[in-house]
């Protein structure tokens, strides 16, 4: 594989946060390949409620800004040119990237559970530099070609359509199973999608947000429901058990990382159902009544990120089964990354995934 010929400037664009509500549009190095690696030219990159936590609390649990740092890890990119022993990857290939580099040799990476990898470098996790930049450089083998016809957008979105693949899995959903859903995020937005192509027969939503109870009707949820109850809302969890005939649900999923969400999914969860947690809580705790849990006798599993999805997420999204393009609801140049952070931040005019887009062409 050849470079790209021409290119005179060897310095990039790049948003790094400095602090809370801190991002600036800098000039540094652009970084080059080693072996096994590519640098990339970086096409889409969404921005994540993880990206969203850093940008508001400077922390994600113990993990802590303490420099400048370039967030993102939901991205697409052109291959723009490659270390050596680097085979099977063109110059000018748009690629999706898994984000997390782990070690291949701890105990979990051997297992098959690179995602639980204690020593994982992970794209936009301090102290790793993410994507809101031109380029990058990863691993040949954290890149998966894209069949023609893929939008940016919709390369993009594979990430946390992984994330959710992952998350259904965690839950061994069969067909005929009812499926909550708590937060109709997107990240809850496509467990909801991958829980109904996985045969969910029922699934019931909770958010407080107006449009985004009326997306997730719109997409894949049978019901949609408001917890807010000082906002004309219900018991939802009172509801949701008497709409399944006082049984509760096979499969809670917590998608909200609200306060009240976890107890919330264990209450919803039929006796020996499951309660699967990818919310992230913005005060690092989660709170479950340990009379609920016990007395049904409750599996909980918690979301890690995702493992081998991307193949899965490819199909899915190549045959139809997950439509990810309607989830991508904005799309800025890089210029615009503060202001845009800002809207995620205040959800205004109807954002559910916000895409940065950081080049229109290889």
């Amino acid at each position: 594989m050849k470079a790209v010929q021409g290119e005179e400037s060897r310095t990039m664009r790049a948003a790094r946060l400095h602090g809370i509500r801190d991002l600036r549009l800098e000039n540094l190095p652009r970084p080059t390949p080693g072996s096994g690696e590519v640098l990339l030219k970086v096409a889409s990159v969404g921005i994540c409620g993880s990206d969203v936590h850093y940008y508001l609390e400077g922390r994600i649990g113990d993990q802590v800004v303490t420099a400048p740092i370039i967030m993102g890890h939901e991205f697409s990119a052109w291959v723009a040119d490659s270390g050596t022993g680097v085979e099977g990857l063109d110059v000018g290939q748009l690629v999706a990237i898994e984000p997390a580099i782990s070690c291949g040799e701890c105990e979990p990476c051997r297992h098959g559970h690179p995602n639980l990898c204690p020593d994982v470098r992970f794209c936009g996790t301090p102290p790793v530099d993410g994507v809101f930049a031109e380029y990058t450089v990863m691993p040949a083998e954290n890149c998966f070609p894209l069949p023609q016809g893929f939008s940016l957008a919709e390369s993009a979105m594979l990430e946390p359509l992984g994330v959710a693949i992952h998350a259904v899995d965690l839950a061994h959903l069969r067909p005929g199973y009812t499926v909550a859903v708590l937060g109709a995020g997107p990240i809850g937005l496509l467990i909801a999608a991958v829980a109904k192509a996985a045969g969910a027969s029922e699934i019931y939503v909770t958010e407080p947000l107006t449009y985004r109870r009326q997306f997730a009707l719109d997409y894949v949820a049978d019901a949609a429901l408001n917890p807010d109850e000082d906002e004309n809302g219900m018991d939802v969890v009172a509801e949701i058990v008497r709409l399944t005939g006082g049984r509760g649900v096979d499969v809670a999923f917590e998608a909200a990382g609200a306060p009240e969400t976890p107890q919330q999914a264990a209450a919803l969860a039929r006796p020996g159902g499951k309660v699967i947690v990818a919310g992230i809580p913005a005060d690092d705790t989660m709170t479950m009544n340990a009379s609920t849990v016990r007395r049904k006798g409750l599996t909980i599993k918690m979301v890690r990120r995702m493992k081998h999805a991307y193949p899965r997420a490819i199909r899915m999204v190549q045959a139809g089964m997950v439509d990810v393009k309607p989830l991508a609801t904005h799309t800025f140049p890089l210029e615009r990354i503060a202001e845009t952070f800002e809207m995620v931040v205040a959800y205004d005019d109807g954002v559910l995934r916000a895409i940065i887009q950081v080049a229109d062409e290889a």
